[in-house]
């Protein structure tokens, strides 16, 4: 595919090897690996076992996951059947569809780059290497898995918008477009790279280059095909049964110093969710380049670079200020602005950096034979630091995969009640609900990104107490509720990562188990002991303990 000679096709075998030894420890050592917990194991990984054993694959538009929150989660929130993503998880073992995806992305995201690059920004043979490692560098990011290809895909998809746009446009650009939303996300990625293109077309307009039909035509025929292939997302927020958490979802808090400070972080360190880890070699270079670009007087030369990273800044100052408190009367008028992040349009930022990236290290480049030099050193040494946020190194003080959903633990557990677990319900206090859900277990807390409002406020009556104590956690409840947990002012919101070490004790806690019972829960697995266990109705029933489990389970049943 779109190789031409030998150097070319040895560049591509070196970053495909470089590639299977990245991916190396997840395909070894399979549920002995450490990935990331953060928006993973906490939640997609389990939502794909719960959906996958729910019945409600193909469940209807009114659908719900009797596993979770006593049957009333909508299944659209688990998304939709027609994404590869749910299959891999619905027929491999966890660890294998985990790796398989992990590999697929990956691979996709070098090619993508790579063609890219090469058909649009550095055409020119000599830009080869460049192309290659910055292709390559780019493929090792460590991005959010459950995001697929909604980031790591733009390079691909904008080779063939671009394609279309000169005019050169064929099947296989067509097949790009309809393919990718089998195995990405509109609304974390796409809908904002797909809205871009909108734009990209009108200022061709504006600038007098023509309607050019055919590009217009392939950008709305891409949104056509994830309309078609999320139209459980389409129906959710066009047609509203009732209610949703994300009603209550505020995020105009900050105030304008605030704001400039949050886009100088992410300008400069970027966001977890589509980390670029591009502080310590790529701003310097982009710095160095746009230098270069001043004192030579390159700026028509080099205007898409200028263009990238004047764009680069406006999209961290457009995250940042999305959470400013001057938005407040807006989004009390049209309140779509409070239920849809819109913030998200810095998920643009990966496809942008690293194409900047290229095209620095060309302008580095022409400069002299020892410039040339450097800027290859520069892109070996992003793809060294790179190969370091290898998740094995940066989780390697957590819990495994194993470890993190504690089968064995948990089987115990199982028999030990011996009920069937339809028949009751259960919480979950110091560690995530979604290990009691991967298990089997029907749960009254979880961690969705909606679920009905009405649910949210009848929770909330367990823990108000509880949230009266902190302001933190009360606002993380009360202004999101996306994790509707038994929260604790003692442990406070990040406090559900208590491993069977910890010699910490809950001494204050205050539920309302009236409620809780009320709601059909019997049992409580905390990671810590309760020292007021008898003041909150609680009875200690027994506590589990394994070799193979991250976890100390302490089973209180309500009384």
């Amino acid at each position: 595919m779109f190789v031409n000679s030998k150097q070319e096709r040895r560049w591509i075998l070196f970053s495909l090897v470089v590639l299977a030894v990245y991916l190396s420890p997840l395909l070894i050592l399979q549920e002995n690996a450490h990935i990331r917990i953060h928006d993973n194991l906490d939640s997609n990984l389990a939502w794909y076992k719960v959906l996958a054993k729910s019945g409600q694959l193909f469940g209807s538009l009114n659908g719900a996951i009797p596993q979770i929150i006593n049957g009333i989660l909508p299944r659209n929130a688990f998304g939709t059947e027609f994404s590869i993503m749910i299959w891999l998880y619905t027929l491999l073992p966890t660890m294998t569809a985990y790796a398989l995806s992990q590999v697929l992305t990956r691979v996709t995201a070098f090619l993508g780059m790579y063609v890219l690059l090469k058909k649009h920004m550095l055409p020119d043979e000599r830009w080869l290497p460049l192309n290659i490692l910055t292709a390559l560098a780019f493929s090792l990011t460590p991005f959010w898995p459950s995001g697929m290809l909604s980031t790591l895909g733009m390079p691909l998809a904008l080779w063939a918008f671009l394609s279309i746009r000169k005019g050169e446009g064929s099947w296989k650009h067509f097949l790009v477009l309809t393919l990718l939303p089998f195995y990405s996300s509109m609304v974390l990625g796409f809908f904002f790279f797909l809205s871009a293109m909108g734009i990209f077309w009108l200022l061709d307009v504006i600038r007098g280059k023509g309607w050019s039909i055919p590009f217009l035509f392939s950008v709305g025929y891409m949104t056509s095909i994830y309309m078609l292939v999320e139209y459980r997302l389409m129906y959710s927020f066009l047609v509203r049964n009732e209610p949703n958490s994300r009603d209550e979802y505020f995020h105009t808090y900050m105030p304008f110093w605030g704001a400039v400070r949050l886009a100088e972080k992410n300008f400069i360190f970027g966001h977890t969710h589509v980390m670029t880890v591009h502080t310590w070699f790529i701003l310097p270079a982009l710095l160095l380049a746009f230098y270069l670009v001043c004192t030579k007087k390159l700026w028509r030369q080099e205007k898409i670079f200028v263009s990238l990273l004047a764009l680069n800044m406006v999209l961290s100052f457009w995250y940042a200020f999305w959470f400013y408190e001057g938005w407040l009367p807006v989004t009390k008028k049209f309140h779509f602005l409070d239920t849809f992040n819109f913030a998200r349009y810095h998920f643009l930022r990966p496809l942008i950096i690293y194409v900047s990236f290229a095209l620095a290290l060309k302008i580095i480049s022409l400069q002299s034979i020892r410039w040339a030099q450097m800027a290859k050193g520069l892109a070996a040494l992003q793809i060294l630091l790179l190969g370091i946020y290898n998740d094995e190194i940066v989780y390697h003080n957590k819990p495994t995969v194993k470890q993190f959903y504690a089968q064995e633990l948990f089987k115990e557990i199982k028999k030990h009640i011996a009920l069937p677990q339809d028949q009751y319900r259960v919480a979950s206090i110091g560690i995530h609900p979604a290990v009691a859900q991967y298990n089997g277990f029907y749960t009254l807390d979880t961690y969705n990104n909606f679920y009905p409002l009405s649910y949210k406020h009848k929770f909330r009556k367990i823990i108000e107490k509880e949230l009266a104590k902190n302001k933190i956690i009360r606002r993380y409840f009360d202004q999101w509720g996306g994790r509707c947990y038994i929260l604790s002012g003692e442990l406070g919101k990040r406090g559900q990562m208590f491993k069977k070490e910890s010699k910490r004790h809950l001494k204050h806690l205050d539920l309302n188990t009236k409620v809780f019972k009320k709601m059909g829960g019997r049992y409580i697995f905390s990671a810590l002991p309760i020292d007021n266990a008898v003041e909150n109705r609680l009875s200690l029933d027994k506590v589990f303990v394994s070799k193979t489990s991250a976890w100390k389970i302490y089973l209180y049943r309500a009384m």
